[in-house]
């Protein structure tokens, strides 16, 4: 049995998302690792302090995995990694952050210390495999992120309606208040249209979201708040297309989580989201903060005959790539 120490954000306890932390660690369990987290703190300066204390009495872990994000979090990685290095212990960083590859760019020495040093850097997605392969890394390996997809029942939907999904926290660079531009103009066509923003605030861009919506006169938004994953996915069978607005990404987990349940996703071309998603293909993919194009994205999918049946089936097909079944196989590698 290998024990593993997994440090990250495991902080759905304090009301916000769960992330990779939360997913694979016990799914690791489940396969015979014994894994200890930190951090659930919720003060900054005492999660650090949590991941460090646990670094220094899990030195007898066989390798330490390491969440590892481009803006505030990349201090907990690199911190947390030096300590591993003075301790001689193996070390693994989990690449989210769909803006690594500007911090190779602006911090490239910091960078060599985390990532030249590590036993392994996980690249989830294409993008940022082949981003830190051209700056010289080799100690890679890609593996996708995780799906259990019997957790997804796929919706038949035989024809689309102009009901709009988003499932992200509320920040700014998620680029909420874009959801709300894109129902304002779909509303100009199908007064029937509706949106449902499903998430917990984390930088008060809730507030200004609706705020936003009644500023500029939209109705029929709702605003759910954090739901559980079981929750919003039950939620998911009222509403017929998933869009994701943000300005940074990597490869995001609700994005593929909609694709399993059979919903056409409309999301920006932005970061690692070209190499998840093939534009036309398993997605419609449109600029950055670009409401219009992101509204005639949904208009094609109601309106032309076959697409989004074609969409569908593609997405569908694609996240067979991500269960758990499959995925394992390539940590199982990773940690032999």
């Amino acid at each position: 049995m290998k024990n593993l120490l997994y440090i990250g954000n495991k902080l759905s306890s304090h009301g916000l998302n769960k992330t990779t932390i939360e997913t694979l660690g016990p799914l690791l369990e489940q396969e015979g690792y014994a894994v200890t987290y930190a951090s659930s703190k919720k003060s900054l300066p005492l999660r650090l302090l949590d991941m460090l204390l646990a670094v220094a009495r899990g030195s007898t872990s066989d390798y330490v995995l390491i969440d590892t994000y481009s803006t505030s979090s990349f201090w907990y990685a690199f911190a947390t990694a030096q300590l591993c290095r003075l301790l001689r212990m193996r070390y693994i960083p989990i690449l989210h952050g769909g803006n690594l590859p500007d911090r190779l760019a602006k911090n490239p020495s910091l960078c060599k210390m985390l990532f030249g040093n590590a036993y392994r850097n996980v690249a989830p997605s294409g993008y940022l495999f082949e981003a830190f392969k051209a700056e010289g890394y080799a100690n890679l390996a890609f593996i996708p992120n995780v799906l259990q997809l019997e957790e997804y029942p796929c919706k038949d939907r035989p024809s689309i309606q102009p009901k709009i999904l988003w499932v992200r926290a509320f920040a700014s660079i998620y680029n909420p208040k874009m959801a709300v531009d894109v129902l304002h103009r779909l509303q100009q066509k199908y007064q029937d249209a509706s949106l449902c923003m499903v998430g917990p605030d984390k930088d008060g861009s809730l507030a200004e979201t609706r705020n936003y919506a009644d500023e500029i006169g939209v109705v029929s938004v709702t605003f759910t708040g954090k739901l559980s994953k079981k929750e919003w996915i039950a939620l998911s069978e009222e509403y017929d297309v998933f869009i994701n607005t943000t300005h940074f990404d990597n490869t995001p987990v609700s994005v593929m989580e909609a694709m399993a349940l059979g919903m056409p996703v409309v999301t920006t071309n932005v970061g690692g989201i070209p190499f998840l998603l093939n534009d036309g293909q398993e997605a419609l993919l449109v600029t950055d903060n670009d409401a219009k194009g992101m509204g005639d994205a949904i208009i094609r999918l109601i309106e032309e005959k076959g697409l989004s049946d074609k969409i569908i089936g593609n997405a569908r097909a694609k996240a067979a790539n991500w269960d758990w079944d499959t995925v394992k196989v390539k940590w199982d590698a990773v940690l032999k």
